[in-house]
């Protein structure tokens, strides 16, 4: 008798979000834009992440909600699954996903990038067939994603690392330097008026947005912050 094959083990995307409070999201952008628009910015890029990525065959998606409390509010999308970020630095709320979840590589990103794409994240999966870790270089230094294949331990990468700096990917991978470890796509963060003026175009399609989308109450948002 033939004996049946295994299944392959499942890619996980973990979107890391923030419940969207005017003064507690987009902080930087705010002291230029002011409170209201950078709030708005920040639901509009959430909302429109969580519509493009979110219901995929390619991975299993999970939000990654702060405060913890959030993993019950209405007002998320309701078919996705919602994990607590828990507590600690950027490092230890993107580590605790790849401990915790079932076997499969794991991807991170954060919800304030308006120019990620589907292939962008398929590529850094991809990455993950033969890499230990891949990254989403940003071009303030830091990063956007972060994946992890788990196999065949997992690694934690952030140790003495210091976050929104310059150099903030170059430590992360000096702590890999025995591993194999890949890029995808660069992109571009928005933490000031210049970052919005240079993505304008991709903001304004999401203003705009289809209308079959989802409605204003079922939000989306965030503010662990991209992954750098």
């Amino acid at each position: 008798m033939r004996q049946k094959r295994a299944a392959p083990f499942a890619c996980h995307l973990v979107i890391m979000a923030k419940r969207p409070i005017a003064g507690r999201v987009k902080t930087r952008l705010a002291r230029e834009i002011g409170i209201v628009e950078a709030t708005r910015f920040y639901r509009v890029t959430a909302r429109a992440l969580l519509m493009r990525l979110a219901h995929l065959p390619f991975w299993e998606t999970y939000l990654a909600v702060s405060p913890d409390t959030e993993t019950t509010s209405p007002m998320w999308p309701r078919h996705i699954r919602r994990i607590p970020q828990g507590g600690g630095d950027l490092g230890a709320r993107m580590h605790r996903p790849m401990r915790k979840l079932r076997p499969g590589p794991v991807c991170v990103i954060g919800t304030d990038i308006p120019a990620i794409r589907v292939t962008d994240v398929r590529k850094a999966f991809r990455a993950l067939g033969r890499c230990d870790a891949v990254f989403g270089p940003a071009d303030d230094g830091g990063f956007w994603l972060v994946g992890m294949r788990r196999r065949p331990r997992l690694i934690f990468p952030y140790d003495g690392v210091r976050w929104s700096r310059c150099d903030t990917l170059a430590a992360v991978e000096a702590n890999l330097s025995n591993f194999r470890v890949a890029r995808t796509t660069r992109l571009s963060d928005v933490d000031n008026r210049a970052d919005l003026i240079r993505c304008g175009g991709a903001f304004g399609r999401l203003i705009q947005g289809p209308a079959t989308g989802p409605s204003p109450k079922d939000g989306a948002g965030r503010d662990a912050e991209s992954a750098g």
